[in-house]
């Protein structure tokens, strides 16, 4: 009769359970942090458009609601703030891309406009992220305003958090599998020499 397949040992059994468990710790861990840091790049991005969008509905001007000095968004990690118009174009800002105020795509004016705010990852270029909140505003003038700030050193933070978890997870695998390696490896060549005589 053919024999029927044996059960994987305990011991490989716990293996893989430890192996998933601990994947899933460390892989939580690092989305968990990753998105704090994430959440936190949008301050103070979230005071500054609010308060650019109350001023700018009593009447104020476009002008009088803008961080001095002007600040260029590849180089600098300095938070900004554009004005657009209804249709999305910019009328003031204080961050210039290649010289020029940048416009992100319809689809945040549209959603910022049924939902209150919006706030998002903006990339205009492909060397240029940033942590963007947008609220319309309506007064005398209505409109929309941005806030911004580059990711680039959150992202900085990110990749050094990765190489931690990274290398905190291959010491946790190599801690717990080297010792049980070596404990079970005299078990097995004694197993197979009682097998070979």
């Amino acid at each position: 009769m053919p024999q029927k397949p044996k059960n994987p040992p305990s011991s490989l059994k716990m293996g893989i359970l430890f192996v998933l468990a601990v994947t899933i710790l460390y892989g939580l861990t690092y989305l968990g942090i990753q998105q704090l840091l994430r959440h936190n790049a949008d301050k103070p991005q979230i005071s500054l458009v609010s308060e650019a969008a109350a001023a700018l509905t009593r009447g104020d001007l476009a002008t009088s609601v803008l961080p001095s000095p002007t600040i260029d968004l590849r180089e600098s990690l300095e938070p900004f703030v554009i004005v657009y118009d209804t249709a999305g174009k910019p009328t003031a800002g204080s961050g210039l891309l290649d010289g020029e105020l940048p416009t992100p795509p319809a689809g945040v004016f549209t959603y910022a406009s049924e939902h209150g705010e919006d706030r998002v990852t903006w990339q205009p270029k492909s060397d240029v992220r940033i942590a963007t909140v947008i609220k319309p505003f309506s007064g005398p003038a209505s409109g929309f305003v941005l806030a911004g700030r580059s990711l680039a050193e959150v992202e900085r933070k990110t990749d050094i958090l990765l190489v931690i978890i990274a290398g905190a997870y291959t010491a946790t695998m190599l801690t717990a599998f080297v010792p049980m390696y070596l404990l079970l490896r005299p078990r097995k060549n004694r197993l197979l020499t009682r097998f070979l005589v």
